[in-house]
């Protein structure tokens, strides 16, 4: 038997998943693949994190926002269309620093995400 296709509507996106402070991540297809979305509402950043042993791919869809790393030496910003590529067990934190939502689409290596916050260090300050 072939596989169904899989059919999250918006209206059903959870909110269960791995959650940061000023991060809202939703998950679209958990537990069925890898794919979430992100969004951070406008002046907000979240705690410094990784994501285990998953890779991060993020595409920015919505809004720019920074990738902050390295103990917040470096930081990276995301504007509509740029991807990035989180790499499993590093440090980082998403910040949005401008007036508007960002949204991102995010997809990791593993069924179920894994988010493990680092004593809500804020690299950004």
């Amino acid at each position: 038997m072939a596989p169904e296709v899989q059919v999250t509507k918006a209206s059903n996106l959870q909110t269960s998943t791995g959650q940061t402070a000023g991060m809202i991540r939703q998950g679209a297809i958990v537990d069925q693949s890898d794919h979430i979305c992100a969004s951070a509402k406008p002046h907000t950043s979240s705690a410094v994190h990784h994501h285990g042993e998953q890779d991060t791919i993020v595409y920015a869809l919505r809004g720019h926002g920074t990738v902050v790393s390295e103990g917040g030496k470096k930081r990276q910003e995301l504007a509509p269309g740029d991807f990035a590529l989180i790499p499993a067990w590093a440090e980082h934190q998403e910040v949005n620093d401008g007036a508007e939502e960002v949204t991102w689409i995010i997809t990791r290596s593993g069924r179920a995400p894994v988010v493990e916050n680092l004593d809500d260090r804020r690299a950004s300050k």
